[in-house]
């Protein structure tokens, strides 16, 4: 057991990547045990990855590239530009808006970080916005991504936890529309105390700009109305989804849609090869952990605390916003959902509201230094630096914490919608 631990820890600090980490830990554990073969490694990583609901992970990146390469982010932008562009502020709840739409369609908050950048944040600077301003409420805003289905964090936690992916997608919704209103009464405070321009309400621009950003609204309703509907599975709704983006942006951009179709594919290959590498090495992992009994040993010293559900919550929470500074989203779920859900499990917490309240944490974790991924998207395209978009962040961190901390305390901002709308027919 000790060496395990051991073994993870040094990796890590030298900053070798977790998946090769937990590779490495388990091969180094498997080497000593003259009961287990090398094979093992081998076959429980296979195993693991060989699951048909992973499929979503590449065909969501795919759909999300393909729209991101259509230029409808562009159009939600203008069409949320002449719903809200009248308010204080009305720009940066534009974007916030835009971010919510958006994030419909891809689930990773650093694309949507950075493409966001380059669309918005010029936007801003010529209506007099300051830097730190644009580039901390676009770096945040990023990551509602990861709440509103479909999210990437959320069928990552799903294939680990064989939790109903259908439900934790439903489950993102309102917290994920939480944060957005968060964000946009953040903005409207800030633009009202800094004095920022806004515009004019012109409800003659509202109907031509919908028209433009109507085929991106689109494809949540196809998504999300298929699983609704029992019409797909999640693999099956990602897989309608890259057909939908592909119909589209041939019909739109024709030969010059054609031609960027390979390096879009290179893109969305290079992130599900990472994704799809820790995912295995968390299956072998999670071989080595159910060896070692780690889940029911942890389990059993945490009830023989007497610690409350809440109290394991917000222990567990902790120490989220701390990891969260030094790796990824995905690095967070994967190395610590296979041995903390067993626990949870024993402490009777709801699995699709420990999803919800670890992927807010992921989801915060995108913007603290000194390796929050959404501040180097936006800092990199935009110019600004970092220490600016840092300084940004820190009101919409604070707004953030808050919707964390209201789902932790009432568990049916995550639980009521997929109560009320989902079946348990599809994984």
């Amino acid at each position: 057991m000790h060496i395990v631990g051991v073994v993870v820890f040094v990796l890590l600090v030298l900053s070798v990547p977790i998946g090769i980490a937990l590779s490495a830990a388990a091969a180094a554990f498997i080497l000593g045990d003259p009961l287990l073969s090398t094979e093992v490694i081998f076959r429980q990583f296979f195993n693991f990855i060989n699951r048909y609901s992973l499929m979503a992970i590449p065909l969501f990146i795919f759909a999300g590239f393909l729209m991101e390469r259509t230029g409808l982010v562009g159009q939600l932008f203008k069409f949320s530009d002449s719903l809200v562009g009248w308010m204080p502020g009305g720009f940066g709840v534009a974007t916030v808006m835009a971010c919510v739409m958006f994030g419909a369609i891809s689930g990773s908050s650093v694309a949507m970080a950075a493409a966001m950048s380059v669309i918005a944040i010029p936007e801003m600077r010529k209506r007099g916005y300051p830097d730190w301003f644009a580039g901390g409420l676009v770096a945040t805003a990023g990551g509602i991504a990861m709440l509103i289905p479909p999210s990437i964090i959320l069928v990552l936690y799903g294939i680990v936890t064989e939790t109903s992916i259908v439900r934790l997608f439903f489950a993102g919704v309102v917290p994920g529309l939480l944060l957005a209103l968060g964000n946009a009464l953040s903005v409207i405070l800030i633009g009202w105390l800094i004095k920022l321009p806004r515009g004019s309400f012109d409800r003659r621009r509202v109907w031509p700009e919908f028209k433009g950003a109507a085929p991106a609204l689109g494809m949540p309703v196809v998504i999300l109305g298929g699983l609704y509907g029992g019409l797909f599975t999640p693999t099956e709704a990602a897989a309608a989804a890259c057909g939908y983006a592909l119909v589209y942006g041939l019909i739109s951009r024709g030969r010059q849609f054609l031609g960027e179709l390979l390096p879009t594919a290179y893109r969305s290959l290079n992130l599900t090869a990472v994704i799809v590498f820790l995912v295995g090495s968390v299956g072998v992992f999670q071989f080595l952990l159910a060896n070692m009994y780690w889940p029911q040993r942890i389990a059993a010293a945490v009830t023989n605390m007497g610690l409350t559900p809440l109290g394991f919550i917000f222990a567990y929470m902790g120490i989220l916003l701390i990891l969260g500074m030094f790796v990824d989203g995905v690095a967070m779920v994967l190395l610590t959902v296979p041995v903390v859900f067993p626990i949870a499990m024993a402490l009777k917490i709801d699995p699709v509201h420990l999803a919800i309240i670890i992927t807010l944490n992921v989801e915060t974790g995108v913007v603290t230094p000194p390796v929050g991924l959404n501040l180097f998207a936006v800092s990199g395209p935009s110019g600004i630096p970092l220490t600016q978009v840092v300084k940004g962040t820190i009101p919409f961190f604070l707004g953030d914490l808050t919707v964390l901390v209201l789902v932790i305390l009432f568990p049916t901002l995550a639980t009521w919608l997929p109560n009320l709308l989902v079946v348990d027919v599809f994984k």
